[in-house]
């Protein structure tokens, strides 16, 4: 699947977007929320011409209490699953309305915002039929915050090795999560779409960049956006932002994109940060033995490696 790209003003310092958020204040998230930090960003790249499909969750729940929304775009509330399947809906709908001239006459992105629960794990066949089946203005988003935290800090498959939540304790019998974290931007790019990229809001013109180019795509689009919780992860809110920014430079959270599959690194990290800086300003990772660092920071490096590889045998240029 080509990617056809239309021309799109980046976002600069200079430039960057003016007036009110298409997000608005008074949105009930918690001090420090780097997920909504992440969403008005994106937002407010984006601009209001579009439609925004929510999956239940923390955004959904913190910015949507009926009868008040923080939503100034068309906004949909859908089940945990079905995101994808619900704005790959409405993107046909809409291309049909087009065609009779019933509506505008111009493409208007449908945007899916999930979290990590509602994408790798209940909502990865919505997902993957939606990228399969090739709709050309549909972008979905994961909001990654590592758990399910709108119900309990419960763990997910994107919860990385080592946490502890609260169904993965740590105690005498268990280091935390045992598994390793789902790379769904991998899998994403798997199915042969013209646009995935990973990004954090510790990199905000990056991050935003990175929407206005899956909209100006014709075709789906998959953003992996990291997405710090300091509820969830026992962080001090604010070093909310420190924590996104140390996920780039520690090499846990390589930030990249996958453009007809041409891998673009973002951000080559020669010399990373020390993994501890990162781990240490998080309660969950507080119960980690020596034995447990030794793996994560061989394992990580690996990750990385295997990005870095893919950039070079398959060079692009951004």
């Amino acid at each position: 699947m080509k990617a056809l790209e239309t021309p799109y003003e980046k976002v600069t310092a200079k430039n960057f977007p003016k007036g009110p958020d298409v997000l608005a204040s008074g949105h009930r998230a918690c001090q420090g929320c780097g997920e909504v930090l992440a969403l008005r960003l994106l937002m407010k790249a984006l601009g209001n011409d579009f439609v925004a499909v929510s999956a239940t969750g923390c955004m959904e729940v913190c910015t949507a209490p009926f009868p008040q929304s923080a939503w100034r775009v068309p906004w949909i509330h859908v089940a945990f699953e079905n995101a994808a399947a619900v704005a790959s809906g409405v993107e046909s709908a809409l291309k049909v309305l087009r065609r009779k001239k019933r509506g505008p006459d111009r493409r208007i992105p449908v945007v899916a915002f999930a979290g990590d629960g509602g994408t790798a794990d209940i909502g990865i066949q919505a997902l993957s039929g939606a990228l399969e089946r090739g709709h050309e203005d549909f972008i979905y988003v994961c909001l990654d915050n590592e758990a399910y935290m709108n119900t309990g800090i419960q763990r997910s498959s994107e919860t990385p090795f080592g946490a502890n939540t609260t169904t993965s304790p740590a105690g005498t019998q268990s280091q935390g999560q045992n598994t390793w974290k789902k790379n769904m931007a991998l899998i994403a790019a798997a199915h042969g779409v013209p646009y995935v990229a990973t990004a954090s809001p510790a990199y905000h013109l990056d991050l935003m960049n990175k929407i206005r180019r899956a909209a100006a795509i014709s075709g789906p689009a998959y953003l992996h956006v990291y997405a710090p919780c300091p509820t969830g992860w026992r962080m001090k809110p604010e070093l909310s932002v420190e924590s996104a920014k140390l996920v780039v430079t520690t090499r846990i959270f390589p930030v990249y994109e996958v453009l007809d599959g041409k891998y673009i690194l973002n951000r080559k990290v020669d010399a990373p940060t020390p993994i501890e800086d990162y781990l240490k300003i998080q309660g969950r990772f507080k119960h980690l033995k020596a034995e447990d660092l030794v793996y994560i920071k061989e394992r990580v490096n690996e990750e990385y490696e295997r990005i870095v590889k893919l950039a070079e045998a398959f060079p692009a240029t951004a």
